[in-house]
């Protein structure tokens, strides 16, 4: 028999509109008496919820993530029970015999018995501060999808500046491409007076780059992105405004991740408290947190037989932004490790495992770092500048003979010099 860790526990199956909750109460005999309620997920319902699990002296709660439609009972169950948010293929039911009864009770049975492991769930300011910085993500992508509308414009339009400067976007581009949008009919118009000083050689070259036929459909297109560019920016601004005042109780925390060679921008920074949080207590190690945002390969056995190691589709956001700063800290002149070991697993690996890699050595040190409080240690990796001993004075010469053979290789006849 199961050893039965929460006598009393619920377990939540839930759903938009309701959700089924069963309450399990075992006995010292370990017979399990069940009760199951549904409840609207409307506040005062769910309120409803909360009295009666007190009721029944139950502060253990398994549900299942399902989509966002836990959060409303999670906000209302975090501050009295101990909330357990299980992912779905670790308590997923039987095919063919599942009713919305029969899953809270197996969530229920389940839990009593410890078999759920919890989902990482931080604190609600890191949870405001991560919803935040995925909403600025997400319009960071939107601004860079209106860049490449507006470049592909001006190319269908024979405006080929894109092929002379390297920022498109930039002052001296925009005063170009804004002229072009407010006077159509102008092409022959001074273009040096619009570039600064270090564009002023390329004169010329952007003069004929813009000899285009923008046409008045295009024109109004890039009026519109051009528009919606502007808008972007500014929300992207406003957000950035409420995360900094959201983040100031993780200035120190803030402050160690920014010791990193490869983290310079401060919402690098937030954003990578919002994804893991500021309390390393909640991981059992560097490698959970590493295989729990997905930078660590899997582990596929059977018989004997290693299949498949790829890594999981898990970090969907911070991922990405690891991947990011391995790719800048592989190119830091100040802590050349990274770009050491970088090479070194390129070389047999290829790029895109080497880089996750890389990414994978940064969140061990930013869990070490947090855990401890210290920043960044330099001397932990540095670099002996003296020459790794190698094996090749003990390589005879009978033996270097013998290997340049193998390699298809004639060898003449040595003097003898004895």
């Amino acid at each position: 028999m199961l050893k039965i860790v929460f006598p009393i526990c619920c377990g939540i199956d839930v759903h938009k509109k309701f959700v089924v909750a069963t309450v399990g109460t075992t006995n010292k005999s370990g017979v399990t008496d069940y009760q199951t309620r549904q409840f609207s997920t409307f506040t005062q319902s769910l309120l409803q919820l909360l009295d009666w699990l007190k009721a029944h002296s139950c502060v253990h709660v398994c549900m299942e993530s399902t989509g966002k439609y836990w959060h409303p009972v999670f906000n209302i169950l975090e501050d009295y029970c101990d909330v357990v948010v299980a992912n779905p293929k670790y308590v997923k039911g039987i095919r063919g015999k599942k009713t919305d009864k029969k899953d809270s009770i197996w969530l229920c049975d389940l839990h009593k018995h410890g078999l759920v492991p919890s989902s990482f769930i931080p604190p609600l300011p890191i949870r405001q501060i991560r919803d935040l910085m995925r909403y600025r993500f997400k319009l960071i992508n939107v601004k860079s999808s209106e860049k490449n509308r507006i470049q592909n414009s001006l190319t269908v339009s024979n405006i080929m500046i894109s092929s002379v400067v390297s920022d498109t976007f930039g002052v001296s581009s925009m005063r170009i491409i804004n002229h072009i949008l407010d006077n159509p009919d102008d092409m022959d118009f001074e273009v040096s007076s619009m570039l600064h000083g270090r564009m002023q050689d390329k004169a010329e070259t952007i003069t004929k780059s813009i000899n285009g036929n923008l046409t008045k459909p295009q024109a109004d297109k890039m009026r519109v992105c051009l528009h919606h560019l502007e808008n972007i920016e500014k929300h992207i601004t406003d957000i950035e405004r409420v995360v900094l005042g959201l983040a100031q109780p993780y200035l120190p925390q803030i402050e160690i991740i920014l010791s990193l060679p490869s983290i310079k921008d401060v919402f690098t920074a937030i954003a990578i408290i919002g994804e893991i949080g500021s309390d390393m207590a909640v991981f059992n190690s560097s490698k959970h947190l590493c295989s729990w945002a997905g930078v660590t390969p899997q582990n596929n056995e059977s018989a004997g037989k290693k299949k498949s190691v790829r890594i999981s589709r898990a970090g969907v956001y911070i991922k990405p932004l690891l991947v990011q700063c391995a790719n800048a800290a592989i190119k830091s002149k100040k802590c050349p490790y990274f770009k050491n070991r970088y090479d070194q697993i390129k070389k047999r690996r290829g790029h895109k495992k080497a880089i996750i890699a890389i990414a994978h050595t940064l969140l061990k040190c930013i869990y070490h770092m947090l855990d401890k409080g210290e920043t960044f240690n330099f001397e932990l990796y540095k670099i002996d500048s003296k020459p790794k001993q190698t094996y090749a004075s003990q390589i005879t010469e009978e033996m270097a003979i013998r290997y340049l053979q193998t390699l298809g290789y004639q060898i003449p006849d040595m003097p003898n010099t004895t």
